[in-house]
């Protein structure tokens, strides 16, 4: 049997760091993860090898929310770019969103995009259903082996799959048997906000002052909502992309396979404050809004000490020539998928978090919280989803960089420290010496079968 070793690295995984090397065979499972030095011999006897001298070695990051656009909106991303954007940074399995056109709240379109996935998706995949007013039956329906939840809006973005019926909303967390992951903000104090600013600023409302329009209290008020309405029907309720420090305060620090309420940070609210937005504008125009530097920094502690379990990307690519305009006009969302697991890693180098923090709340947390069957560890018998990172080695990042369609990163300009030079799916190489190999194909995520009533 064929095989491939990694070695000269330092493994992380499950809280540790040590030299070492791993061993997969030619069907994509982890053989051996081992301490130390391997000899010749051992080498020798693989077919393949990859010296990851001055690297480290971490299992595939998991992204339980990207928006990759297809069906749709393909001008802006599809399941191929965007996935390759994805394995050039070191993540391996993603989940994608049902905001497209249409949207995925059928068994059909939910069918579709998994086939489509099969089709061109450089690593693995799943998609979410989304939720609507009157689609009950259909969430009820779905097979959550093959999905990791259901998509619920409690405020309106883009695809405005909004859902604001009380009893629909009731029924969904009353019978709901998945996990329910929420975009949490309030639509009516949006609104209210965003006619009383319209009508201070008539020549065109600046783009700093997003952060109002999709206000802190809007995120507070609909997550408070949220958490009561789980905790009334037992639901498995998880919040997307947190942005607040009071919403952070909200989740308790048990351990993850304790709760039944969950929260997500996005890579983007935890790097990026208010500040930025003289610089930067429309580029970190996102929903829900960038804020303070205070709600950064308590994000960053609520990540730390276990109150948010999982980072992931809200990747949403968008033109350049969207994001023209002011906070009334600009599109909200921006990719990140290709440039998240190196700057959570530049964090960790400034000290902010732990590299095996980073491994946990990337690869290792996202697999517990959705069951996902053998990944997100370096395990023997776990399937080889694997990064390998070169650290220590500045770079600049450029907009040209970007493998996504839209051709553009919100990071332009920054300066980091550590890179994905190599990827694995399934023991396929996917990403190495700065280029894609096109042959590879990820795999459907299978979940778990979860009781969660």
């Amino acid at each position: 049997m064929n095989s491939t070793i990694i070695y000269n690295g330092t493994i992380i995984n499950e809280g540790h760091s040590f030299k070492g090397y791993l061993i997969f065979d030619d069907r994509g499972i982890i053989r051996r993860v081992c301490h130390g030095t391997p000899a010749n011999e051992i080498i020798a006897n693989c077919t393949d090898s990859f010296d990851a001298g001055g690297c480290i070695v971490i299992p595939g990051v998991i992204d339980d929310q990207v928006h990759f656009r297809d069906p749709g909106l393909t001008h802006k991303g599809d399941i191929a770019t965007e996935s390759q954007a994805a394995a050039a940074g070191g993540v391996t399995s993603f989940m994608d969103m049902p905001n497209t056109k249409p949207p995925t709240v059928t068994t059909d379109a939910l069918r579709s995009k998994l086939m489509r996935g099969r089709e061109v998706s450089a690593v693995n995949y799943a998609f979410f259903i989304g939720a609507t007013n009157d689609n009950l039956d259909t969430l009820l329906k779905t097979d959550f082996t093959r999905c990791p939840g259901v998509k619920l809006f409690l405020g309106s973005s883009t695809g405005n799959m909004l859902v604001d019926n009380e009893k629909a909303l009731n029924r969904i967390f009353a019978r709901v048997p998945a996990v329910i992951a929420v975009h949490s903000e309030d639509e009516a104090t949006i609104c209210a906000n965003r006619e009383r600013i319209s009508a201070e600023y008539p020549d065109g409302v600046p783009i700093a002052l997003h952060p109002e329009i999709r206000s802190r209290e809007a995120c507070i008020l609909s997550t408070g909502k949220a958490i009561r309405r789980a905790r009334k029907y037992g639901s498995r309720l998880h919040v997307l992309h947190v942005s607040t420090a009071e919403e952070a305060a909200m989740f308790s620090n048990r351990p993850l396979a304790d709760k039944r309420i969950t929260a997500e940070v996005s890579v983007h609210h935890l790097w990026f404050c208010d500040r930025d937005y003289e610089r930067l504008g429309a580029r970190i125009k996102m929903n829900p809004a960038i804020k303070t530097s205070a709600d950064r920094d308590a994000l960053r502690k609520a990540l730390s000490d276990g109150r948010i379990d999982i980072v992931a990307t809200d990747h949403a690519p968008h033109l350049l020539v969207e994001k023209e305009g002011d906070a009334l006009t600009a599109t909200s969302g921006a990719p990140m998928v290709q440039f998240s697991l190196p700057v959570m890693l530049e964090m960790a180098d400034m000290g902010i978090f732990t590299r095996e923090l980073v491994v946990e709340k990337m690869c290792h947390a996202p697999a517990r919280l959705f069951g996902i069957r053998r990944r997100g560890f370096l395990r023997k018998g776990f399937a080889a989803d694997i990064a390998v990172v070169r650290t220590g080695t500045s770079y600049t990042v450029t907009d040209d960089m970007a493998l996504s369609r839209c051709g553009w990163t919100p990071l332009a300009g920054t300066t980091l420290h550590n890179q994905v030079i190599a990827t694995w799916v399934d023991g396929k190489p996917v990403w190495r010496d700065g280029k894609i190999l096109a042959e590879t194909r990820g795999q459907a995520i299978r979940f778990e079968s979860r009781k969660t009533r």
